[in-house]
């Protein structure tokens, strides 16, 4: 089994001493042997894969699935080692295992897919305004005050701002804030305009339209545009309900066949 070192040889008191153990696996064949000691490397390092768990706190994610993380991470350390390279064990498994950490993130926390460059805006923003809170307490930093401490500009700073607060999406069924009638953002949200759908056809007859008989063409609008009933476009123009409709009918056939036949020539 690893046993601790008091050794200088790396940057935490506790680190286990594994030198050995790492020689001795990179020597032995597959086998049950070398799972056994490679089991008992990763255990030995458990603790320290649990400490870079735990700077990701706050975040969103459960510890003990940062933990299974991090522990992946640090699998996949050991794994990859090479103690030939003269390099200690922790040096490599520090940014591997943090690495895997922050992939975690990227790959599983974010409902959207957010570009790195707006991933790293949003770390680098959290970090400056943790830092800033802790020398200025009782109030927020100003957007400029991170730009300085982040060495970013103000409007990359309002970005990293907006991604901390658009980590996960609302549910359209979410009920907004300040609601006390179940009202939702899917109720705020509009929908197709009806008008849209007549768009093309009220282009397709506007030359048309403009062919006809002055008469002709003031009853369609009167009756189209402006809503009137035949019975008050008759009394208007001083002729009768029936005549109105007659010549509706007969003006909105020759403008469907004249379109209708222009589309089969096209």
């Amino acid at each position: 089994m690893p046993t601790r070192s008091n050794t200088r040889a790396h940057p935490h008191d506790d680190a286990p001493d594994t030198a050995e153990a790492f020689r001795r696996l990179a020597g032995l064949p597959p086998g049950p042997e070398r799972d056994a000691l490679r089991d008992e490397i990763v255990e030995a390092w458990l603790p320290m894969a649990d400490r870079l768990a735990g700077r990701f706190r706050s975040r969103g994610e459960s510890y003990d699935d940062l933990r299974q993380v991090a522990a992946l991470g640090l699998v996949k350390a050991v794994d990859r080692y090479d103690p030939d390279l003269g390099n200690a064990f922790e040096s490599y498994a520090v940014p591997t295992i943090t690495g895997e950490i922050k992939r975690h993130f990227r790959d599983h926390m974010w409902t959207l897919h957010v570009p790195r460059r707006v991933q790293d805006l949003r770390n680098r923003v959290r970090h400056a305004t943790q830092d800033l809170s802790a020398t200025i307490p009782g109030r927020r930093p100003t957007v400029a005050e991170i730009a300085e401490q982040a060495h970013l500009s103000e409007e990359d700073v309002r970005a990293g701002q907006e991604a901390l607060e658009s980590f996960t999406a609302l549910s359209l069924d979410a009920e907004l804030p300040g609601s006390d009638d179940g009202y939702s953002l899917g109720d705020a949200l509009g929908g197709p305009d009806p008008a849209l759908d007549v768009v093309v056809d009220r282009e397709a007859v506007k030359d048309r339209l403009a062919a006809l008989p002055e008469r002709e063409r003031a009853i369609l609008y009167m009756r189209f545009f402006d809503d009137m009933t035949q019975s008050r476009i008759a009394e208007q123009l001083g002729i009768s309900q029936m005549h109105v409709s007659r010549l509706i009918t007969r003006c909105c056939g020759r403008v469907r066949d004249e379109v209708l036949s222009e589309g089969d020539k096209g």
